[in-house]
């Protein structure tokens, strides 16, 4: 079975912190490549930051440093951690995964397959 769950979001103070996880499961928990996109209302969806099977990880510079992505190989999940927080980052977040190709992983929305059904964020001012 092939799938990726999202958890984690909720509502959150501005300033504050969120951790979401992505638990990877079947031919994607060995994947190439591995990112974090969101997509608030009424915009597109955006990457936010990868990583690939070595640990090398990539970010949009929009995150001004505020997030880090991470995995734990053993149990098979992703995390983005995010701190101060902003209204701004109000959004659904997703995972996604690539599970074959090259190990350079883009933050475009095409270059993966596998998507998760998202778990939404909200900053409150």
């Amino acid at each position: 079975q092939v799938q990726l769950v999202e958890s984690g979001g909720g509502s959150v103070q501005a300033g504050g912190s969120l951790r979401l996880s992505c638990v990877a499961s079947g031919y994607i928990r060995n994947s190439e490549c591995m990112g974090w996109f969101r997509q608030a209302s009424g915009k597109e969806r955006e990457g936010l930051a990868s990583i690939n099977k070595y640990g090398t990880t990539w970010y949009a510079e929009s995150l001004s440093g505020r997030f880090t992505i991470s995995q734990d190989n053993d149990k098979n999940t992703l995390y983005l951690q995010g701190s101060s927080l902003k209204p701004e980052d109000t959004a659904m977040y997703y995972c996604a995964a690539r599970p074959a190709g090259g190990s350079f992983c883009s933050l475009g929305t095409t270059a993966y397959n596998y998507w998760g059904q998202g778990t939404q964020v909200t900053v409150s001012s």
